[in-house]
């Protein structure tokens, strides 16, 4: 499996991450193991979780997803398998990006996950009431202890990232590494106007989320009524317009090209894009997760990556 690295850091990530919000929320614990277990046998190593995953269930309060992580880590033994990523600031009771916030959060963190260290902890949304400098103080702490690898910056905006990157040389304080923006074939502007120009310039990492757009880019949503009784149907309900339908059918016929389904080719759009170095996808499944994996071995024909780019343009 070829590898990318994660900024100026030494750490390699094959070119897709897995999604763990599907944890505790729609696959169960014995399920998330078999889907770890297939992750891990393909080459794959990247594994993205936050703090917050799956508070919005009733009856969860957060921290669901990194228990069962944690406990798969245990059972499995395969915790030098994996590069790890979760997030702090999001969590209700430990909401904000604050020293003491973060101090605390991070000790929860590793508690659940049952390790001794995060590969990269992610900031989850921009904390606009707490400055930049002390909460990048905050992650030098973390990473004299031994308790953090590399920091990421998920949600900032262009302007907010690039000032947070210029506090960090100035002040001799960690910068962050990686970007996890929302991005995909069909939701393109706000990346691409805002934050590519700033993870090309200082060689961040980019780990866009929402690769599949809630489901949406697998094809399986085709009308109002296949959205019904789903857990994200209520998020896929605004790609279904003419230009959401105008993709599908460019993934239908690339997929059908190239024998495989719609949600490879989505994947191995964004593995192509330069600046991507890997999307964030979940399964599950097994099965779910085979068609995922099948993106990193794909390399679509020049003529593909144009049809797909003509048909997602957002100037349109």
């Amino acid at each position: 499996m070829q590898t990318r690295s994660i900024g100026t850091s030494d750490l390699k990530i094959a070119p897709l991450v897995f999604g763990g919000n599907v944890f505790g929320w729609t696959a169960n614990e014995r399920t998330s193991f078999s889907i770890l277990d297939a992750f891990v046998d393909h080459g794959l190593n990247f594994i993205d979780t936050a703090d917050v995953y799956s508070a919005w269930v009733e009856g969860h309060q957060g921290g669901e997803s990194e228990t069962i992580i944690g406990k798969w880590f245990k059972e499995s033994g395969k915790r030098h398998r994996v590069v790890l990523a979760t997030k702090v600031g999001k969590l209700g009771t430990r909401a904000g990006l604050t020293a003491a916030n973060i101090a605390a959060a991070v000790d929860d963190s590793l508690r659940r996950l049952k390790t001794d260290y995060i590969d990269v902890y992610f900031s989850h949304y921009d904390d606009e009431n707490t400055p930049l400098d002390q909460t990048l103080d905050a992650y030098q702490k973390l990473i004299k202890a031994g308790k953090v690898r590399v920091i990421g910056a998920s949600n900032y905006t262009g302007e907010r990232l690039d000032a947070a990157l210029a506090i960090a040389k100035e002040s001799g304080l960690p910068a962050y590494q990686i970007l996890q923006p929302e991005y995909n074939l069909y939701d393109r502007e706000g990346y691409e106007t805002g934050l590519e120009p700033v993870a090309e310039q200082h060689k961040i990492a980019v780990v866009p989320y929402y690769g599949l757009a809630s489901g949406f880019l697998s094809g399986k949503y085709r009308s109002k009524e296949d959205t019904r009784h789903k857990a994200r149907g209520s998020r896929v309900e605004k790609y279904l317009d003419a230009r959401g339908f105008r993709i599908l059918d460019a993934l239908d016929e690339v997929a059908k090209r190239n024998d495989t389904t719609p949600a490879t080719v989505a994947l191995a759009w964004m593995i192509a894009r330069p600046s991507v170095t890997a999307p964030i996808a979940s399964a599950t499944s097994v099965a779910q997760l085979e068609s995922l994996a099948a993106a990193t071995r794909l390399q679509l024909a020049t003529e593909d990556i144009q049809l797909l780019d003509e048909a997602s343009a957002w100037q349109k």
